[in-house]
């Protein structure tokens, strides 16, 4: 199964959860529930982070890194069980960070030099 379709069974899988979006990430997605981050899809398929809920809901699941240097998650065992999947993301709520907020964008040096030279013509 394709990226996408891959993407768009795991939606539908979820889709009674609501609040579940995800987004295109070097060739893969980032999956969120109520903004915060809980898996992907990996060169190796769907996988989630590692958490006392996904290890309880999953115990068949042997942790492994999606990508070297990456710290290890889960490959999601029970992708077709939609209820039991629902239930594991729901559970891994209140184990996942919350999300970072954006930093507010500096202006870059061109921008700056700018104003400096303005400064200097007045």
């Amino acid at each position: 199964m394709a990226n996408k379709e891959l993407a768009e069974y795991i939606m539908d899988q979820l889709a009674d959860l609501g609040e579940v979006r995800n987004t295109p990430m070097m060739g893969g997605y980032a999956f969120y529930y109520r903004e915060r981050i809980f898996g992907g899809i990996y060169e190796d398929g769907f996988m989630v982070k590692v958490t006392e809920a996904s290890k309880k809901h999953m115990p068949d699941s042997v942790p492994k890194p999606p990508y070297a240097g990456a710290k290890e998650m889960l490959p999601v065992t029970i992708l077709e069980n939609r209820e039991l999947l629902q239930d594991m993301v729901s559970d891994m709520y209140q184990e996942l960070p919350e999300r970072k907020p954006k930093k507010a964008r500096t202006k870059g040096k061109s921008d700056n030099k700018k104003k400096t030279d303005s400064k200097k013509e007045r």
